[in-house]
Parts: C-alpha cells; structure tokens; sequence
C-alpha cells in the first residue's frame, strides 16, 4: 500500500494562503492537469497496458476464412471438363484453438502484465520529477523576484551616490577621482541589473513552460515537513519507495519471462483445429461430355476435426538466438537496477547535503546582512567627518548587497533541495501532495478496463490535446511586484553628509 502521509501539511498551509495570489499548490495542480510531459507519459502507459491483450492474444481461440473463384480461360491438350472445370468457387473456414505451446502464451502474458507495473511506477516517477521541476521554477521566480528588487533598489542608492558626489564635487568636497568611482560603480550596477532582469524574464518563461500559466505574484510556500533523521535513513527510505527505481527492478523481473517465453519456441505446439469447406463448380464439371444425368453434384460441403501438432526439428538456430537474446537483454536490465540504485543513491545524499548546508548558508547570510547594514550605516557617518572615501561607501553598499543576494538564493535552494529530497525518497507525488484540483488519474483503471478485451473491432475515440497551450500567453517581462522581506531590505541612512555633518 502507498504511503500518503507526506505533504498534507504543506497543502493545507497552502490551501490557507491568500485567494488573490498564485501559491505553490496552484502551480502544481496546474502542472498536474495540463502539462504535456505527464499526459503524453500517461499515454504512454495506457499503450503499455494493450500489451497484455495483444500478450493474451496469441493464447485464445481464432477463426479465418478464406475463399476464392477461378475462371479457366484455356485448358490444354487432353484436358477435359471433367479435371478441369471451366468454373470453381470455393471457401473454407477454419477455428483453431491453442491447447498447448510450451508455456510461451504464459510467460508473455506475465512478462508484459510486470511492464504495466513498472509502467505505472514510472509514471510516478514522472509525476515527481515534474513537481520537482515545478517547484524549482516556482523558487526560481520568487529568487530572480527578489534580486531584480535588490539591484533596483542598489542602482537607486547609487543614482543617489553619484549626484550627492557630483554635488560636493563642485564645492571641492570631492576629488575627479572620486566622482568617476561613483560612476563606474553605478554603470556596473545598472549592467547587473540588467542581467537580473533578464534572469527573471527566463525564470518566468520557463514556470509557463512548465505550470501552463503565467506566474502573477507568488505566496512565498511554507516549509517542508517530513524530515528525515540523517541522509542514512533518507536513502533507506528512499531505496524502498522510490519509484524509478522500483519500475528498474520491475523490467527487470520481465526479463526472467522473456526468457522463458523464448525457451519455448523450441518446444511442441499443440492445437485442436476444426475445418469446414465449401465447393462450387456452377455447372461446369464434365460440362460437353454429354453424359446423361451429368456427373452428379456440382457443388458440397465437407468438415473436419482434429489435433494439429508441430514439433520443431531444426529452426536453424532461431530458437538459441533469441534465448540467448532475452539473456543479454536480462543482463541489460539487471545493470540499469544497480545504475538507478546508485542513481538514487546519489541524489538522496546529494540533495540532503545541499539543503543541509543551504540551511547554514542561509544562518549566515541573515549574520551578514544585519552586519552588512550597520557597516554601511557606520561607513557613511565615518564619511560624513571625513575618516572615510567614497569608495569605502561604494564597497559597502556592494558587500551588503552581495549578502542580500546570497541569503536570497541560499533560501531558495535549501527548499528546491529539502523537496528534491522529497522526490528521491518516493513522498513527493500527487497523493503524497495531497493535490484536489479534481480527481487524480489512476492508471490501474485503464488497465482493468482493456486487460480482457477480446472484441477485435473495439477501439477507443480518437486522441485529443490534453495539455495547454501556452501560445496565447503575454511575453513575460521583469516588472517586481512583490516587496522585499524586511530582512532584505536596508533601511539605513541614505543621505550624504558633507565634512562638517550637516545634510546636503
């Protein structure tokens, strides 16, 4: 049984956000219902599920006909009407049961029923990677939000800067030198805002993308909870209940089928075969020979019954070659468990690494952009008596700002990690999220709906688009309509001082 017991906490903290702004639960049940790579993979495992009526198949009962009309347009020498009719119709039906094929039709059915089952796990794999991604575009957007704030407001202190130093300049407060400073410094912040700007456009591009819809202002998301002990116990748990790598290990027991099923085209096949077949001379047979009452009936029907038994003697070397390729393909899917094991693996420590050291990133940077500002207030009152240059403004200002941007990004990838963290643990799909943006799609009921078909002219309706497109959506642009968090922000004194400290 599946276990949904990983992010009620965070859908319900979510559900409580504000209705007039986008929150992360909005977003992925969006991703949910309209994204194109987790419908087409949805597709893909309905095709999947076809392969155990088509495996099924080669076991049930058949039946053909087959008819034909000849016209003999030239009899030769010696040929009479008698051996050569001028006119024959003729059918023949046959119904052919398989009794017994060396356990081939067993073993295919087998086989391609645990491809659904990994079918179906990849699927959640599917689902999880997606919610990951969106949730990395959803941080990245609130990230770049945040930078392109921080560098406005960085090349408005600087504007600033640059006018208070032009102003002093022409009193002879301040030299050439430091006036240029001030403007070097100002042209470098307007180019980083540039680039920030430009970052946000891509972020905000790539959330369409992946959510279909444009990303408007977004609730900050709470946190995660579900933590586990050590990055020891999340790979445990992760290597029970992730996905990929349960769907690895599920092709993998299809393999051990695969073989079987070849084995078996080396052994007998039995089949019980009943036949019926119809004749029509029309008139024809010993047609000009005169022959009084004619030669009987010109037409009958005849039928059949029996056992039809096929032992291969000598297939030159099919049988060998296809056992010995179903093993080579095994092995082959015996290596991609221990890949996506050590795949698993890998990322497990790896996210739980980097959200560990993110949540020390971010102790720090809060440190240091506190710090930061009561550096940049004190420089600027060193300044403003003459025991500090403008460039000592300038590169506080930078360093406060480079905090900022640090603590901003360190926030956003101790939560991108902390779910990435998530998702290899197996606790990150769309029960586990606790999504009701209507019903979620359960695979199993397709399955059961085709397992047993037997109707060979049943079909489903043509496919149409499920997914959104996102051609009717505004180009995105870097306007900032969410306010900086308070930590972030640097209220400190923003006026320049002349020598003798009254404002200018």
């Amino acid at each position: 049984m599946r276990r949904t017991y990983f992010l009620v906490g965070t859908a319900l903290a979510l559900a409580a956000a504000p209705a007039s702004a986008e929150t992360l639960r909005d977003a992925l049940v969006k991703a949910y219902n309209t994204n194109p790579t987790l419908s087409g993979e949805r597709a893909r495992v309905r095709s999947q599920d076809e392969n155990v009526p088509i495996a099924k198949a080669q076991g049930r009962p058949s039946l053909s006909t087959d008819g034909g009309f000849t016209q003999n347009v030239l009899n030769g020498p010696g040929a009479t009407s008698l051996n050569s009719p001028e006119r024959t119709l003729n059918a023949t039906a046959r119904f052919s049961v398989p009794l017994y094929n060396g356990g081939a039709v067993k073993n295919s059915v087998r086989g391609a029923e645990t491809r659904v089952e990994a079918a179906q796990l990849g699927l959640r794999g599917t689902e999880a990677d997606l919610f990951n991604a969106v949730v990395g575009a959803y941080m990245d957007v609130i990230r770049d939000e945040a930078i392109v704030g921080l560098n406005q407001q960085n090349v408005k202190v600087l504007d600033v800067n640059l006018q208070a130093s032009r102003d002093r300049f022409q009193v002879g407060d301040l030299t050439r030198t430091d006036v240029a400073q001030s403007e070097a410094r100002l042209a470098v912040a307007r180019s980083q805002l540039q680039t920030a700007e430009s970052r946000l456009i891509s972020s905000r591009e790539n959330y369409v993308r992946l959510v279909g819809d444009v990303p408007g202002s977004l609730e900050t998301p709470p946190a995660v909870p579900g933590t586990p002990a050590g990055s020891e116990q999340a790979v445990e748990i992760a290597l029970d209940n992730n996905p990929n790598l349960l769907a690895a290990q599920k092709n993998r027991d299809a393999s051990d089928f695969d073989i079987k099923a070849a084995r078996a085209g080396r052994l007998p096949r039995i089949s019980g075969v009943a036949t019926g077949n119809y004749f029509n001379y029309l008139g024809t047979l010993g047609d000009g020979l005169n022959v009084p009452g004619g030669l009987g009936s010109q037409n009958g029907t005849s039928a059949s019954a029996g056992l039809s038994f096929t032992l291969p003697l000598y297939q030159g070397g099919l049988p060998a070659a296809q056992v010995r390729q179903a093993q080579e393909r095994r092995g082959q899917a015996i290596e991609q468990v221990t890949e996506t094991e050590r795949t698993v693996i890998a990322n497990t420590r790896s996210a739980y690494a980097v959200w560990k050291s993110s949540e020390e990133v971010i102790a720090s940077s809060e440190v240091a952009v506190n710090a930061n500002k009561l550096s940049l207030e004190g420089v600027r009152a060193e300044n403003s008596v003459g025991n500090r240059t403008i460039l000592d403004i300038l590169n506080a200002e930078q360093e406060l700002l480079n905090s900022q941007v640090t603590l901003v990004t360190a926030r956003r990838d101790a939560y991108v990690a902390r779910f990435a963290l998530q998702v290899a643990m197996g606790r990150a799909e769309a029960r586990d999220l606790g999504l009701d943006g209507g019903p979620l799609y359960d695979p199993v009921t397709n399955y059961k709906r085709v397992r047993g078909k037997w109707n060979d002219w049943a079909s489903d309706p043509a496919p149409q688009p499920v997914a959104t497109s996102t051609r009717q959506t505004r180009a995105q642009g870097s306007e900032v309509t969410r306010p900086l968090d308070p930590i972030l922000d640097a209220p400190v004194d923003r006026g320049t001082a002349n020598p003798a400290g009254e404002p200018k």
